[in-house]
């Protein structure tokens, strides 16, 4: 069964840019729509942006609409955030999973986010 791995969190400080990254492991993206998710101490996970196969299609929520960037290399198999003007409230542990179109690419994101096996997710701190 395919698990992500997600990599690439650190500290950084408020304003400050980072790209994280994910890998699937035991398996393959290969055809699949892959989205971003957060979770920050205290709070329910939720969705933050989603690449389609082929890339010409993205979604992304609100609160990251024109500061985060999601990229996908299928020659590589891996999809990026690349993460700008982070905020204290962009903090988090950072998860990435595959989900069907008509969930991750709608309006908004999946109303219910429940996938398949998550993996360890990679922490963002923004702090200064």
């Amino acid at each position: 069964q395919m698990q992500p791995v997600e990599s690439g969190g650190r500290l950084v400080p408020p304003g400050g840019s980072l790209r994280i990254s994910c890998a699937p492991s035991g398996g393959t993206f290969s055809r699949s729509v892959v989205g971003w998710f957060r979770q920050a101490p205290g709070k329910e996970r939720e969705f933050v942006a989603a690449i389609s196969w082929s890339g010409d299609s993205d979604n992304y929520a609100d609160s990251v609409l024109g500061r985060f960037t999601i990229t996908r290399d299928n020659a590589k198999d891996w999809v990026y955030l690349w993460m700008n003007s982070l905020r204290p409230e962009d903090t988090g542990v950072y998860y990435c999973n595959v989900g069907p179109a008509s969930s991750l690419l709608s309006p908004g994101g999946p109303s219910k986010i429940d996938f398949g096996s998550w993996g360890q997710g990679t922490q963002v701190t923004v702090s200064s």
